[in-house]
């Protein structure tokens, strides 16, 4: 069995440019309202009062996010027709001469990866760019970030390397599904569940 993937994501590098989102959408040639990867910024804080003078207390940090290729995939676990398969080197892809568009998948993922093509009546999701890694190339998305946040590689060697975080707002539970994603926090990141913020740009999400 080959070695497992992930993704790492240097969270103190974005900037939100979301230039590996347009990577992977020109990539794949994704239509409208498909995105597999997103760029979620997340934002909160107040004002702080002393006597007349008020001092501002906000921060704003970006996550992005993809398919996490996850150790627990529960888009497999709930697929009826076996569309939804793990290959040997970690990653989860979608099998689409079997997906029959039920959705389930969809509904069962915390981090919404497979999304629904009108187009094509199946699901879709990141595969972790399988015909670049197959040339020796990096991933879309890891190719298309100019400040080098995004990162790939043996999810092992990443945790070994950076840690294993990836609990942060607003992420879900990485007990979930263990995903194979590890990040490197900003400064003003947040636990998640204990996040005081909200998801300034939901409708791009």
């Amino acid at each position: 069995m080959s070695e497992e993937l992930g993704f790492y994501f240097d969270q103190t590098r974005c900037t939100g440019c979301k230039a590996c989102q347009i990577a992977c959408k020109d990539k794949h040639d994704l239509p409208i309202g498909v995105n597999w990867r997103r760029v979620v910024e997340y934002s909160g804080g107040s004002w702080q009062r002393d006597g007349e003078t008020f001092t501002p207390n906000v921060f704003t940090y970006y996550t992005s996010i993809s398919c996490n290729h996850c150790e627990n995939p529960v888009c497999v676990t709930v697929c009826p027709t076996t569309a939804m398969t793990r290959r040997d080197d970690g990653t989860v892809y979608v099998d689409e001469t079997k997906c029959v568009g039920c959705r389930y998948c969809e509904w069962a993922c915390p981090y919404s990866a497979p999304q629904f093509n009108v187009e094509t009546g199946h699901m879709s999701k990141c595969d972790l760019c399988y015909d670049y890694r197959e040339q020796g190339q990096d991933p879309a998305c890891v190719a298309a970030c100019p400040s080098r946040a995004l990162g790939w590689g043996p999810i092992d060697e990443l945790r070994a390397e950076f840690g294993d975080v990836a609990d942060i707002e607003p992420l879900p539970d990485p007990s979930l599904t263990r995903p194979h994603l590890v990040i490197t926090p900003h400064r003003h990141a947040q636990p998640t569940g204990s996040g005081t913020g909200a998801i300034a740009n939901p409708q791009e999400i």
